[in-house]
C-alpha cells in the first residue's frame, strides 16, 4: 500500500469532492490518479502559510474510468448543477461525459470557463489522469483542517507530490488517521463563511438524476 501527499492549494469542494457519501478525486492531480490503487492513501495538506495541516485524507476503495464514473447512478448527484443556488451542487466533479464518437464533453463546472463553455486546457489536464479515485473511507476537514503531528512531518511536500515512503511511515500515517472520526468535519476552506449547503440533502433535481 502506498501513501501520496500533496499541497491542496485550492480547496473548493471540487477536487477532492467529499459530498454525497463519497470522497472523489476526478480532476487535478493526474499523476496521482494514474498511479493510485485500491488501498492507497491520498493526503491533501494545506500550504505552508496555513501550517501544513491535514485538509483531507482518503483511502482509495475504488478506481474507475471516466465513462463508468459518469454512468454510475451512485455518482449522479456529483454532476455539477452550475446554475444551482447551492454551492455544494455547483462544485460537482462528475463533469465529463463521453460522446458517441469517443470524445468527451465538459459540463459547465468549476473547471470550465466562467460562461460555462469548455476550458480545453483544464479538460486535457483532468482527462490525462485517466481515472477517478473513489473513497467510502475518508476524512475531510476543509476549513477545519487539523494539525499534522510532528512525527508525521515526513509527509510534507513543497511542490508536486510525494509517494516514496517507507512502509513504517505509511503505517504511522494510517495509525494517526485511525484516531480521527471519518466523514466531513467542515466546509471547504474557500467557501463563504456560513455556507452550510454541504450539510443539506440532495435537491429534487439530484434525486431525480440518481434514480
Amino acid at each position: 500500500m502506498r501513501l501520496f501527499t500533496y499541497i491542496l492549494r485550492s480547496d473548493t469542494g471540487f477536487a477532492p469532492n467529499p459530498f454525497w457519501g463519497f470522497c472523489t478525486l476526478a480532476c487535478c492531480k493526474p499523476a496521482i490518479r494514474r498511479a493510485a490503487r485500491v488501498g492507497d492513501l491520498v493526503i491533501g495538506l494545506t500550504p505552508k502559510s496555513h501550517g501544513h495541516r491535514v485538509a483531507y485524507a482518503m483511502e482509495v476503495t475504488e478506481v474507475v474510468p471516466f465513462t463508468e464514473y459518469w454512468r454510475d447512478p451512485r455518482f449522479a448527484a456529483k454532476r455539477p448543477q452550475w446554475k444551482s443556488p447551492r454551492t455544494v451542487e455547483r462544485c460537482g466533479d462528475n463533469c465529463y461525459e463521453q460522446l458517441a464518437d469517443g470524445r468527451f464533453r465538459q459540463l459547465p463546472s468549476i473547471h470550465s470557463m466562467r460562461d460555462g463553455t469548455e476550458n480545453t486546457a483544464n479538460m486535457q489536464w483532468d482527462l490525462s489522469g485517466e481515472r477517478v479515485l473513489i473513497s467510502k473511507r475518508f476524512w475531510y476537514f476543509g476549513a477545519s483542517a487539523v494539525p499534522l503531528p510532528a512525527d508525521l512531518s515526513f509527509a510534507i511536500v513543497g511542490r508536486g507530490l510525494r509517494s516514496k515512503f517507507a512502509e513504517e511511515q505509511v503505517q504511522a500515517f494510517r495509525g494517526f488517521l485511525s484516531t480521527l472520526p471519518p466523514g466531513i468535519h467542515g466546509p471547504p476552506a474557500m467557501w463563504k463563511a456560513g455556507d452550510t449547503s454541504f450539510m443539506q440533502k440532495p435537491s429534487k433535481v439530484q434525486k431525480r438524476r440518481c434514480r
